[in-house]
């Protein structure tokens, strides 16, 4: 699916438009309400530097292309969007997509400022053409893997499945947990839910974490979990933030509740943060997620860039190390970190939340990192 460009306010400016190819997984097996929400954010933040008067007086337009969690969808759009001329790619929520997407943009010399992905390896080697709003992987895992500590749970079994994400999440984990006295114990998402209820029990587990895809096989693990008497004391967990969408309240009811996930933004938003939520919340009938806010980061930046250095692909890709804008969730500068190829935001602020069991549209801030 290919979706029009966004006119995202630009009937307010004049001159040819300066247009950002936008990655977002809009149909399935993609997360469709992340990249909904995503897209949320982008879109505004278009608008509002189109309503201020654009970039010089040209106005910013967005060409969307949908990559449905497809990494090559994703390579084969980075290819077509540099054919129609973008200054920058941004986008993207699935980590394996982001990968795709970002070795391509390296390849073809297009920026790519990635919003929310947050796999270490985000290319094989360091490259000058990509950089990151999203915490790494090992830093907000470790977060959470603290979490599990402070909580008493050091006795983890994971369910999994096959991909280089929850491989690399369940490595953090384990590297994190094992010197402090927790075990990881990984099991295949594959078996049925009762099997795996049986396995918890023989293992004396007292956490299971769910690095597994949405709404299956998430769904109806949960619900056996919880409907089984022997795992009545077993906190279940979404390090990856499956419960942070009102899709999974709607499936899994007061059954969804009490399951920690990770989300980056502050405890308090200022007062930037606090007026673009009330707008994001207008556009998307519910409350945000922090995606939506990265993706109102993510056009923050580049108009910023683009302002001071102009559409030259090589003159943004050279101004990473010079950014300096206030983001919805503090400021945001870019830096080289061990271990990470990318210019990276280090951090965004990280929080493990859960769904309140007393009034599950509510979020509880459990540990902020």
């Amino acid at each position: 699916m290919n979706t029009p460009p966004s006119p995202s306010g630009a009937e307010h400016t004049g001159g040819s438009p300066i247009r950002l190819g936008a990655l977002v997984p809009l149909t399935r097996p993609g997360w469709a309400e992340a990249g909904r929400h995503l897209l949320a954010g982008l879109d505004l933040a278009v608008r509002e530097v189109n309503d201020a008067g654009g970039i010089d007086g040209r106005p910013l337009e967005l060409v969307v292309r949908d990559t449905a969690a497809d990494p090559e969808r994703a390579a084969a759009a980075v290819d077509e969007l540099a054919d129609l001329g973008v200054a920058a790619v941004v986008g993207e929520y699935h980590s394996v997509v982001a990968r795709a997407a970002a070795a391509r943009a390296d390849a073809l010399g297009v920026p790519f400022l990635c919003s929310s992905a947050v796999l270490d390896a985000l290319t094989e080697e360091p490259t000058e053409w990509v950089a990151r709003l999203a915490p790494a992987q090992s830093h907000g895992w470790r977060i959470y893997a603290d979490f599990l500590l402070g909580a008493g749970r050091r006795r983890i079994a994971v369910a999994t499945q096959p991909s280089v994400y929850w491989t690399s999440g369940t490595r953090v984990l384990r590297d994190h947990l094992a010197p402090r006295g927790g075990t990881v114990l990984e099991l295949d998402a594959s078996l049925t839910p009762e099997a795996l209820c049986d396995a918890l029990v023989d293992h004396g587990a007292t956490a299971l974490l769910l690095l597994v895809g949405h709404p299956e096989p998430a769904v109806p693990v949960v619900r056996a979990v919880r409907s089984d008497r022997r795992l009545a004391e077993i906190l279940i967990g979404a390090p990856a933030g499956q419960p942070e969408f009102a899709e999974w309240a709607a499936a899994l009811g007061e059954d969804g509740a009490g399951v920690p996930f990770l989300r980056y933004l502050p405890e308090r938003l200022g007062p930037l943060g606090e007026r673009v939520g009330k707008e994001l919340r207008e556009r998307l009938g519910e409350a945000p997620s922090f995606v939506a806010f990265e993706g109102w980061d993510t056009v923050a930046v580049l108009a910023a860039v683009l302002r001071s250095h102009g559409t030259d692909r090589a003159a943004v890709a050279a101004s990473w190390p010079r950014v300096a804008v206030e983001g919805t969730r503090g400021p945001i500068r870019f830096s080289r970190t061990p271990g990470i190829g990318v210019w990276q935001w280090v951090w965004a602020p990280a929080q493990v939340v859960d769904r309140d069991p007393a009034e599950p549209d509510r979020l509880r801030l459990l540990h902020a990192g």
